[in-house]
């Protein structure tokens, strides 16, 4: 079993701190996923704003990537991506995001993907899981000061042995 074959994908190598966002503005699902866009949108690898935020759409139609514990996924493959992308942003007060546990939606990771990625999109969703599912962590997350600490959290996090 090569396991090893393709490279390690991780969460802070992905994550970079020009899109983080610590205080978003959206009241709204519609909103929080334009604002989304707008941050990964700051990456040179998005080609087209206006497809990826459909392609986003689009997906949460499909069902909510609110995947509870205060945490929402909202991703897409799209063709007006060239590269894997990810952005971090909060809204400290939450919103409702359709989440399957029905509570609030405080934490986003928006994640972007080309079209014809498969094996590092479906990596990236389960790191992003695995990572969110401590409570403690989420809650470093809500509480931390600046893009910063959020980068010195999730790497600490993915760098801790695994039980």
């Amino acid at each position: 079993m090569s396991a090893k074959k393709s490279k390690e994908i991780k969460v802070s190598n992905l994550l970079d701190d020009r899109l983080i966002n610590l205080s978003l503005e959206g009241e709204n699902k519609k909103e929080v996923i334009a604002e989304l866009v707008e941050l990964i949108a700051k990456s040179r690898k998005l080609k087209n704003k206006k497809a990826f935020l459909k392609a986003v759409i689009e997906r949460e139609s499909l069902g909510s990537t609110g995947i509870g514990y205060g945490v929402a996924i909202p991703h897409a493959k799209s063709d007006a991506v060239s590269g894997l992308l990810l952005a971090f942003a909060r809204k400290d007060a939450g919103i409702d995001f359709g989440a399957l546990d029905g509570e609030r939606t405080y934490l986003f990771f928006a994640f972007a993907a080309p079209k014809n990625e498969v094996g590092a999109h479906l990596k990236i969703l389960s790191e992003i899981s695995r990572l969110v599912k401590d409570k403690f962590i989420v809650e470093l997350l809500k509480k931390a000061k600046n893009r910063k600490e959020i980068l010195k959290i999730i790497s600490h996090q993915e760098s801790s042995p695994q039980k």
